[in-house]
């Protein structure tokens, strides 16, 4: 039994550049939503997520293609009976209404009862606790408090999907990973289905059930957090979604299952990154490796840098090497007991945990 609920099908949105031209902000992309799904598109500023965001909440209209919500083509529907509320980057709070009026403000314009009304606003608060700030203004409030002042106005609505555009931008790290948490919270909890535009990939590898990364207005590749960052299908999405480390090195051998490869003078055989992928002697290819995956140290294992500059962030240390005419971020979990006390500029040795490197053709 099929669980699609929210479909696009070969959308396709072009804008005037105001030279004349029409530019290509999204190109031909297909992505289907189950009900209760928290989807997250992420990528680059630029790929076209925004639009794609607002062609499904009716505030652009697709040049081609198609969009679908439970079996029922919206291309024609309005976006304000889409009933698809979105929460903003700047909170879009009315300053001269109370929270409790801000809240109420959609449910007003459906014309509820006072006591649905109240209600209501009283569960949306709870949820978001906000319980004992009713009677406040939006001045009076955090940027985290104003965010689920935003967050409850969508949710008093009880829509049939939740959007929301990069919502996080405006608070700071410790309010941004809690204001996600509490918005997946909330989610799972009502089991509300959510799309949600990022370009932080923290935020889409801890929020999402699905991560559809975009590039230059298409789709590149649509997948859980663990199947995206451990199988990336490009060197983009490696490098975008893992911060990879990049190698330039020669195919020596090949399997069915292997490709031998060299660089800095030795010879390593890695598995296939994708087992239909062929190669021939002599040819160049890229090698893509996590920061976590490799470790330097004092101890001599084959391979070879010099240490650029370290940095010390609490849990882990960030390390700059210098490698093949290159720079490579290696980083380290500083567990006690484990000596870390490098200096800079000095020669380091590199060890890589062979079976994290992805190939790929130049």
């Amino acid at each position: 039994m099929s669980n699609e609920y929210l479909l696009l099908e070969h959308v396709t949105k072009r804008f005037e550049d105001g030279r004349g031209s029409l530019v290509t902000a999204v190109d031909d992309i297909s992505l289907t939503i189950e009900q209760g799904e928290f989807v997250t598109l992420l990528g680059p500023s630029g790929c076209g997520k925004t639009t794609t965001l607002r062609m499904i909440a009716g505030f652009e209209v697709q040049n081609e293609g198609d969009i679908i919500l439970d079996g029922k083509n919206i291309n024609n529907v309005a976006a304000f009976n889409r009933n698809m509320p979105m929460v903003f980057q700047s909170y879009a709070l009315f300053p001269h209404l109370t929270i409790f009026e801000n809240i109420a403000y959609g449910l007003k314009v459906r014309k509820y009862s006072k006591e649905v009304i109240k209600n209501d606003v009283a569960m949306a608060c709870q949820m978001v606790n906000l319980v004992g700030l009713e009677d406040r203004y939006p001045g009076e409030l955090s940027g985290g408090q104003q965010q689920r002042v935003a967050l409850a106005r969508a949710l008093v609505l009880k829509p049939e999907i939740i959007l929301f555009d990069e919502p996080l931008s405006n608070l700071d790290a410790k309010l941004r990973i809690q204001t996600r948490t509490e918005i997946k919270r909330v989610q799972q909890m009502l089991g509300i289905t959510a799309l949600y535009v990022t370009h932080d990939q923290s935020e889409a590898l801890s929020m999402s059930d699905k991560v559809v990364i975009m590039n230059r207005g298409k789709i590149v590749q649509v997948g859980s957090p663990i199947a995206i960052y451990d199988h990336p299908v490009n060197t983009f999405v490696a490098d975008f979604i893992g911060n990879a480390n990049f190698i330039e090195a020669v195919v020596e051998d090949f399997t069915d299952d292997t490709v031998s490869v060299k660089f800095q003078g030795k010879t390593l055989e890695l598995a296939k990154t994708e087992p239909e992928d062929t190669f021939s002697v002599g040819e160049d290819v890229i090698l893509t490796i996590k920061p976590e995956a490799v470790d330097v140290s004092q101890t001599p294992t084959g391979f070879t840098g010099r240490l650029d500059v370290s940095s010390f962030l609490g849990s882990i240390t960030e390390y700059k090497v210098e490698f093949e005419e290159s720079f490579m971020t290696i980083i380290h979990s500083n567990t006690e007991g484990v000596n870390r006390s490098f200096q800079n500029d000095q020669p380091v040795h590199i060890n890589f945990k062979k079976e994290f490197f992805r190939v790929y053709k130049k």
